[in-house]
């Protein structure tokens, strides 16, 4: 098991008993729902990838258990996502599990296996576009990093995230030593990331959770890396108690925070940080330590399993996608390339098939211009060199080589009409088939996923004629949102795709993201509204 954490044996899951670390390097073997959920709930096995995969396996065991008796498994399946509430993957891998529930259980099995081998090739995919961040924000020295809690193939399956950037600096020579907190109460990085930062051969000092604010000051830490077990859609990040310190530790001395995790942790159906349900833990956690009592018998504990860090304070967030959110990144000296974020977003769109062949487009404001991607280009192969500047005012290039996008006009209508720092127009399905024949605004209501687009009862949400003229769409648009300034910060273009912007590019892709989803919630349910006012009176729908 010196690769992944976690497999699937004659009928069972084994995995690595992180309880027993980093005394015993002890397998267990589990082959019952109810053994999944102790397992996860006793942090045997833990880590939101991890508990993500290790959910899957035990809708597996449910379905191998009760073939034919399709409620039981979902009663089951109910009890493995309760087990840990805050961290989103182990509802994300349980659903996903239970979805193929009606094809079999060789099905959900295959299912869960899938998982188990995408998540090795997700980690590094994340890791690598965490380690050329940092190397961009730090150039030119050995670094010395800071981590919190256990981020490895402990925490995932295989390689892992925030531990894993480390593993490709180290294979960079880019590591000169590794600060690892001890992470209290239950001591996951003295215990596990001492560990596997040994195993890996990886330079590291171990300090007290307390130190690290100080080693900050110091000059001991040159930049901060963790990872996440939810990203909600405004960016804010639950990890690890004590990840919120540490972020405003490293905001003080303009030290950068990078969060590493993958796609699965990103939790669009929760808006802000506030509606996340942090679980408090056992008070023995806190009042014993190695099963020795450390307080007077009785003392009352405060002992929350994680925090939440606001997006304000994170440099950046990295998946396998790339840099997908990059709140303090172009603040600090300069030395992050502002269209390194678009290019990787974009080329993350274009493998979900949101952005095919050359279509779609994604810009953010700088001032009075706006960096946009350029045309004619397949978005799957885009890089920073493809992204130029246009002005605001009048949509022509400022800088670049390449021509702008050709919806370019619809980007700077948005931020001559609005506050938004970020655009993004993609031909996602689901939304652009609703769009297609719909002649007015359409309206959605009772859906969860309105939160992320700023209301939670009911959306209208405007439909554009698609004119050949672009520049035409975008004074459509301009007009509306000038007489409209409450508009949703959403549109669509008649069989042309779905604008979305925000005050970051994360904030603008997911309202993109949770304005498809809602389109294929009604493609699957037939429930579509429409609403009694059309966007251009002058013009219908081609």
């Amino acid at each position: 098991m010196a690769e992944s954490s976690i497999a699937w044996v004659d009928g069972a899951v084994v995995t690595i008993d992180q309880r027993a670390l980093p005394h015993e390097l002890r397998e267990l073997r589990i082959t019952t729902v109810d053994e999944v959920i102790e397992a996860i709930a006793t942090l045997a096995v833990r880590g939101a990838p991890a508990i993500g995969v290790s959910g899957a396996f035990g809708v597996a065991l449910a379905a191998r258990a009760y073939p034919g008796d399709p409620e039981k498994v979902e009663l089951e399946a109910a009890r493995i996502a309760a087990a840990r509430p805050t961290a989103v993957n182990l509802a994300w891998g349980v659903r996903r599990a239970l979805a193929k529930l009606r094809q079999g259980p060789q099905a959900v099995l295959d299912e869960a296996l899938a998982m188990l081998e995408e998540d090795g090739r997700v980690n590094r995919a994340a890791a690598t576009h965490a380690a050329d961040l940092v190397q961009r924000l730090c150039p030119d020295r050995p670094l010395r990093i800071l981590t919190h809690c256990n981020t490895g193939r402990l925490a995932t399956t295989a390689f892992g995230t925030a531990i894993g950037a480390l593993r490709v600096l180290a294979e960079r020579d880019a590591v000169e030593n590794v600060l690892v907190d001890e992470t209290r109460p239950l001591l996951q990085g003295a215990r596990l990331t001492a560990w596997e930062l040994a195993e890996a051969g990886i330079p590291h000092r171990l300090t007290i959770d307390s130190a690290a604010a100080w080693a900050m000051a110091t000059g001991l830490v040159d930049c901060v890396i963790v990872g996440a077990d939810r990203i909600t859609a405004d960016g804010s990040v639950a990890n690890k108690i004590g990840t919120y310190g540490l972020a405003v530790a490293a905001r003080r001395h303009g030290i950068p925070f990078v969060v590493v995790a993958p796609e699965s942790t990103r939790d669009l159906a929760t808006a802000t940080g506030a509606d996340i349900v942090v679980e408090e833990r056992a008070t023995t956690e806190v009042t014993h330590v190695g099963g020795i009592a450390t307080a007077p018998e009785g003392t009352e504990v405060f002992n929350p399993a994680f925090d939440v860090t606001p997006p304000d304070l994170v440099t950046a967030v990295v998946t396998e996608n790339g840099v997908v959110a990059a709140t303090r990144a172009n603040e600090e000296a300069g030395q992050a390339n502002p269209a390194e974020p678009i290019a990787a977003t974009a080329r993350g769109l274009y493998a979900r098939g949101w952005m095919p062949g050359t279509a779609g487009n994604l810009s953010v404001r700088a001032g009075e211009t706006a960096i946009v991607t350029g045309s004619g280009l397949s978005k799957g192969e885009l890089t920073a060199a493809d992204i130029v500047t246009v002005n605001i005012a009048d949509s022509q290039r400022v800088s670049g080589t390449r021509r702008p996008s050709a919806e370019t006009a619809i980007h700077t209508a948005v931020y001559r009409a609005t506050g938004a720092d970020a655009v993004v127009h993609v031909h996602s399905p689901h939304a652009t088939a609703q769009s297609v024949g719909a002649r007015e605004s359409l309206r959605f209501t009772g859906y969860e996923l309105i939160k992320g687009l700023g209301t939670a009862e009911t959306i209208d949400i405007p439909v554009f004629s698609n004119h050949s003229d672009v520049p035409r769409i975008g004074a459509d648009i301009e007009r509306h949102l000038i007489e409209h300034p409450d508009a949703p910060p959403v549109l669509f273009i008649s069989g042309h795709g779905i604008t979305a912007w925000g005050a970051t590019l994360a904030q603008a892709r997911d309202r993109a993201e949770c304005l498809e989803a809602m389109c294929e919630l009604v493609t699957l349910t037939g429930r579509r509204e429409i609403a009694t006012s059309h966007p251009s009176s002058e013009e219908q729908p081609q």
